[in-house]
């Protein structure tokens, strides 16, 4: 009677769960490089409105009121910071928000090998896609490379660890070699896009030269670069 008795406690089932954050690396003086982000903000308005955010200071040597200054001046552009890296704790206030460490890009880390008997087991290094990506959808593959077989309307983003092919119209945003692949390239069959980036360097909308759009066209590093230049 005593063990019916007694009530079922239920374990808490707790799910892990990633996102792509934006890393910002402020650098002095601060005030201009705000105005680089209001620069952002103008070319591609709401690109990082809900968006995960980590500020890392490890470039700067702000104090507790200049670290409370920085976080206002990005939460009145509308941008939210999920935690804060390279800085002591002590600068810190309870308010603010955490600090963070053992942040990494978004490389996939080899698993242990296997035995020789066993049949391997690999992950896929590329995702295709045969339906359009519409306005408002974001398609987000760390592990490799993404195919579209439509187009990717206005307002939607594309994120891939290493290139992007785009079969229609690219309208919206491309990200590719998010994990560090300085060799990843966008393609697409007709570009007018939103914002083009690879590995953190990106060109807008404003910075495409107008005689490619509506045109074939892919997208490259060259060094700290990026070149944009007609598909033959």
């Amino acid at each position: 009677m005593e063990a019916a008795a007694k009530v079922q406690r239920q374990m808490v089932r707790l799910r892990g769960r990633s996102y792509v954050a934006f890393v910002f690396v402020p650098t002095v003086p601060i005030q201009d490089w705000l105005q680089e982000i209001d620069t952002t903000i103008a070319r591609s308005p709401g690109f990082f409105a809900g968006r995960p955010v980590v500020i890392d200071l490890s470039s700067v040597d702000l104090s507790q009121a200049g670290i409370g200054h920085l976080l206002t001046s990005l939460q009145d552009r509308n941008i939210r910071v999920l935690g804060i890296e390279g800085v002591d704790e002590g600068r810190l206030t309870p308010s603010m928000p955490p600090l963070l460490s053992g942040g990494r890009s978004c490389v996939i880390e080899p698993t242990a090998p296997k035995k020789p008997e066993a049949k391997a087991e690999s992950r896929p290094t590329s995702l295709l896609l045969e339906s359009p990506v519409r306005s408002g959808q974001t398609v987000i593959f760390p592990e490799g490379d993404v195919t579209i077989l439509g187009s990717v309307g206005s307002g939607a983003e594309v994120v891939a660890g290493g290139s992007i092919h785009i079969y229609g119209a690219l309208r919206g945003r491309a990200m590719a070699g998010v994990n560090g692949h300085t060799s990843a390239r966008i393609y697409c069959q007709k570009i007018e896009a939103e914002l083009l980036a690879i590995d953190g360097f990106y060109q807008t909308a404003d910075d495409i030269d107008s005689a490619l759009r509506g045109k074939p066209a892919q997208a490259w590093l060259q060094g700290n670069t990026m070149r944009i230049t007609a598909l033959n």
